[in-house]
Formats: C-alpha cells, structure tokens, sequence
C-alpha cells in the first residue's frame, strides 16, 4: 500500500511541475486561465492520471428527473433510492409536491415514484428483508423571526383524572386565566391517564401524577399584543363536569420568536422489488431529523429529531420490529441531538461518536461515549480533539469492521458558527480503555466531510465546506484516500462539484461512487445572492478501476448463514487476496450508520473461492450485502449479492 501512496504521490508531482512549466510559457492573465483550464482538463483525462487518481463525471439526468435530493440509499435490486420529499424547498412543501427517484446505474435510467408525504428530512436504514425503513420528515417548515405573525409555542396538557385518557381535538381553544389571552392547538393530542402513585413501604395512597400532553398552540389573532411572557394556567375551552375540573393547559412564554421546523410520526417501509413506499405504524414520537440504528434482534431503534411543535424529542427513544410493523419506547431513555451517530458495536451496546447534524442543546447529548441500552449506562470515550467542534462532523466505522475502529472527520461549532476542525480522530473500541487519538489532519477546517468505504479497505474522504452552508464561497473541492492500514492519507483527483449541507454518497455494486446534493446558504462570496439547490450527481471512480483488468466473481448462493460458508466461481482464485461483505449505505446529513465492510475468511480452490462469513450477528446484521473479492492489485471485482437471514 505505501508503494501505491508512492507512486500517486510521484506521479502528482510530476503532473504539477509539467502544468507549472506550461503555464508560465503563456502570456496575459486571460491567455493563462484559458491555457490552464484546457491544460487541466487534458491532465485529468490522461490514463496515468486516472489509474493514480481516479476521475470524476457529472451525471446527465433529463431535466424532468431533476429534483433536490436530500437522502439516497442503495437498495438490493442495484438501484439508488433518491429522496427529496419537499427537498427544503417552501413552495413544494405548500404545493403538496414531493419527489423521490429512483436510479439504476447499470442503465443510467430514471424512474419518479409517487411519494406519500414530506419525507424530508427523516431517518433510513436497511431491513432484514431488503427493504429500506423511512421514519419521520417535515411536518412544517421553520419560520424565521420577523415571519412569524401569530405568537404562539408549547402547551402542556395536564389531565389529573386517573381513570381515563383524554383527547384534545385540533382546534381546541385555551384561554389564560391570568393574562386572558386565547390561542387554538393546530394538532389532536390524547392526553394519557394520571398514574396514582403510593408509598412503596405501607401502601398508602400519595397522589395522582398527571397525565401530560405536548401541542403547539398559536394565538387566535395576528399581533405583538397577544404575547406571553410568563407562565400561566389555561382554561381548556369544550369540556364539561369532570373532564373540565381535572384538564387544564400549563405554557411559558408564548411569543413571535423563530418556529423550528416539526416533525411527522409517519413511518413507511420502500420494498425494491415492487418499487413503492408501503406504510406502517406511525412513531410513537413525531421526529424530524432522527436516526435509525438496526439492533441485534433486527429491530430498528429510532433516536432525537424535532417533535410535532419544534422542540428536540425528550430522550423518548423507541425500537421499530420489522414483523410487528409497530414501534414501541424502549426503557433506555437518552438526550441527544438531530441526526446522532449512534452504531450497534460487536458486544451489542451501542456506540455515540459525537457526530450530529445541527439541532439541540450545546450542552445536552453531545459527549461520545459507549450506551448500554438495556441498563441505560452511558460510559464516555475520552481523548476527543476539538470536541465542540462536532457538529456537522463524519463518523465511518473504518475497515475491517471486525477492528471496530472509528474515525471522526472535521465538524464545525453548534448552530451557524463560522468554526470547523482539520482534525480526524480515532478510536479503537476493542481497547480496554478506548481513547480518542487524533489521526492526519485535512488541510482545511471541514463541515459536511463525505466518507465512504471501498472495497480495497480504504476510504475516500471528499468535499464539505469551511463555513456553515458553504457561506463565503467556502466548498473545498478536494478528495482523499485514506488507508487505515498505515493511517496515511493521500489526494487525489479533485471533485467537480462543491458539496456542503444537504449532500452524501453512496457506493455502487460496480465499485463506483456516487454523490448527490448541496444546499448552500448563498451562491456568491460575499453572501448576497440566495444559494441554489445543487442537482447534479456527480461518479467517482476510483484509481483501482483504470487498471486492465478486474478479478470475476459469480455464481453462488444467494443466502449465506451467519457462520457459514459458500463457494464461487472466479477464473482469478489465484491472485484473490481477500473478500469483504459490504452493507450498502443509507445516507444523509453527514450520517450513513449502514455502511461496514466485513472480512470474511477466504479459501481457494482450482477456479473458485470458498468465504466463510462471521457467527458474530452485532457484527453481521441480517439483511442484504454486496460481496466483492480483491485481488493483490488492490483491484476489486463487481459485487455479488447475498442475503445474511
């Protein structure tokens, strides 16, 4: 590997010193960037070029296929699930137009799928059955100060009433018995039942804890003079006799402050084979920006997000069963911002880098650690370098996955803050004492890194901006190759579109990339004009696929068991070198839990290979994976499918 690192290295200085000599043969700042945009262009098109440092292509999607993809996944038929929902665009939102496409990469065909609501902004992950589970989205966009005409905020609905549940219709008026003041719920609410509570010695009845309920109210008239600004009691206007004595409403400041964004609690699963969005049992909680972690047992925990009425979900976390097609709260309850990278470690226990995408608390949630969900211990990993700067960070679970070695890349300061890290750290949780060490840093401070594993045991690292959003101009058109092997890291050819906020990428099943999306604050340096939703998908393909040849990998079962073992045929078993089974991606918002490469032990045989996969289930989730084997090239084949039950 260090020879491969060599010789890209040489040849890079090479291909620079020969573009310094031609440039400095021309004449005139115009003739100098026409001469070396046409010299650049011829150099990254050279086949040494490429074979060192790969080479990337802008897609050409039919205008009629465009849309702003916020998510993509790779699903088990091949195809790239791209979705946008309302693609943070108010005017779609309002129209009721969401867009999800669906992309075959073989073919560079296109196919728009109805979508059912706004899933924007929700969470996704791979199934057992192959199919991809989608939970939350946008149930209405944010609204900044200045645009907010109604005041209005949470209201807590207390029923004391310990013998039935009660529900609040959308609609209900409540009116403060303090400040009179009158503002209407825009959503239902079932307020549950008071639980008595009795003193655990003797028996003896204590009291009865209500039941609570959360709404956003807004003000019945439009105004300054209908804000609150201290809490107060509210009469709960409809109900009658007993329901009116033991519900009532409870609100601090209700005001004409900014309204984040809401979140819906609708849940759908995608089936790839019949390529429609099929839905399940709503949340229990809604979210907006949360993640999904798949389990041991196969089902889904669901974390953070914005609720319906703006505010970070209060540790309420729940588990989706994949056979039920129901969601229930889980007894570990834990606080952590939007989009947290929570991973399901080779023990079980899961494992919070720190990386998140944006909303909640500076100080809530945002130390890494190591969570035992079933006794709700939370242990902190130490060592993190620049652990403010964690915001908008990359976490990849490096190769092999068996190491169980993480890497934390850049990251900016909570909210729009104009800071971001150089730093990438490590962490090995294998260790007795895991601790955070820093690995090579990025030239640049980075926001919205790009990592993703390829099947050689490297990873490329790409785009992301220095400012929040890409203010300032800030896109970092660079791409490196990180080996985890000897912890070097080398450039290579520089993308050509800038990618900040809302972009990710996926590996393809012929050892390609793909990257989509960006959605900058504003498209000029000086921040004047408003940014614009960036459409094009852009191809990587990588150094090891401009050599001659590829090794053959076909034939097979379908369904390999944990610890168990199947033979293929290849016509180069001598020269594999190794085999790893790869969970495709799921990725948005800096946050792709899916993606692990897993070694697999490799026997040859005369024109054929036997892989044995893992017994450990943590490690090797059921589901669907792309096998690929590599040759002592570095070269890998195109992937196999295979189903782990």
């Amino acid at each position: 590997m260090k020879d491969r690192s060599s010789r890209r290295r040489a040849r890079r200085i090479a291909i620079g010193a020969a573009v310094a000599v031609a440039l400095a043969a021309m004449n005139g700042p115009a003739l100098y960037r026409f001469g070396s945009e046409k010299y650049h262009e011829y150099t990254i098109n050279k086949p040494e070029y490429k074979a060192a440092n790969g080479h990337w292509k802008i897609l050409d999607f039919p205008e009629e296929f465009r849309q702003n993809t916020i998510h993509a996944a790779l699903l088990r038929t091949g195809k790239v699930l791209m979705v946008a929902g309302s693609g943070n665009n108010q005017e779609n939102f309002d129209n009721q137009q969401f867009d999800t496409r669906l992309w075959d990469p073989e073919t560079n065909k296109v196919k728009k799928i109805d979508t059912p609501t706004d899933l924007f902004c929700s969470g996704h992950t791979q199934l057992g059955n192959g199919n991809l589970l989608i939970a939350g989205g946008t149930k209405r966009y944010e609204k900044l100060q200045g645009d907010v005409t109604k005041a209005g905020g949470l209201m807590v609905v207390h029923n004391e009433n310990p013998d039935k549940p009660i529900t609040i219709p959308a609609g209900t008026t409540f009116t403060g018995k303090t400040n009179g003041k009158t503002f209407v719920s825009k959503d239902p609410v079932v307020v549950e039942r008071a639980k008595k509570v009795f003193d655990e010695e003797t028996g003896r009845f204590l009291r009865n804890d209500p039941g609570l309920g959360r709404i956003y109210v807004e003000a019945a008239k439009s105004g300054a003079e209908h804000e609150t600004g201290t809490q107060d009691n509210y009469v709960v206007e409809g109900l009658k006799g007993t329901d009116a004595r033991n519900t009532y409403g409870m609100a601090e400041k209700l005001a004409l402050d900014k309204k984040d964004f809401q979140g819906i609690k609708d849940s759908f699963e995608f089936d790839p084979i019949a390529e429609k969005y099929i839905q399940v049992d709503p949340m229990k909680e809604a979210r907006w920006y949360p993640t999904l972690t798949t389990l041991t047992d196969g089902k889904v925990l669901s974390l953070s997000g914005l609720d319906e009425i703006g505010q970070l979900v209060p540790g309420k976390n729940e588990v989706y069963d994949p056979k039920t097609k129901g969601w229930e709260y889980t007894k570990g309850v834990r606080q952590f911002p939007t989009y947290p990278a929570v991973s399901l470690m080779q023990n079980g226990k899961l494992f919070y880098s720190g990386s998140n995408a944006g909303y909640g608390p500076a100080d809530v949630g945002r130390d890494p650690g190591v969570w035992d969900l079933a006794s709700n211990k939370f242990s902190k990993v130490p060592g993190l370098s620049d652990p403010k700067l964690m915001e908008t960070s990359q976490t990849v679970l490096l190769p092999p996955a068996q190491d169980e070695k993480y890497m934390v890349i850049g990251g900016g300061g909570v909210g729009e803050s104009k800071e971001s890290s150089k730093k990438t750290r490590l962490v090995g949780l294998l260790a007795d004492e895991p601790r955070f060490e820093d690995g090579p840093e990025l030239e640049k401070g980075t926001r919205y890194p790009q990592a993703s594993v390829l099947p050689d045991d490297t990873v490329l690292i790409s785009g992301g901006s220095e400012d929040y959003r890409g203010r300032g101009a800030s896109d970092i058109l660079q791409a490196r190759i990180y080996d985890a092997k000897d912890n070097s890291m080398e450039r290579v050819a520089d993308p050509l579109v800038g990618r900040n906020y809302h972009s990710g990428s996926v590996l393809l099943p012929d050892g390609r990339l793909m990257f989509f999306g960006s959605d900058p604050l504003y498209d000029d340096k000086a921040n004047t004009k408003p940014g614009t939703f960036e459409q094009r998908v852009e191809i990587y393909t990588p150094p090891y696929l401009f050599r001659d040849e590829r090794p053959s990998l076909s034939g097979g079962p379908k369904t390999i068991k944990l610890g168990g073992s199947a033979t293929f045929t290849t016509r180069d078993s001598s020269t594999v070198k190794s085999a790893r089974l790869m969970r495709p991606s799921a990725s948005t918002h800096v946050t792709d839990i899916d993606q692990k490469s897993i070694a697999l032990d490799v026997k040859k045989g005369e024109g054929s290979i036997t892989v044995t996969v893992p017994k450990n289930r943590n490690l090797v989730q059921s589901g669907w994976y792309m096998l690929f084997v590599t040759d002592d090239r570095g070269t890998p084949s195109k992937a196999q499918w295979v189903r782990v039950p």
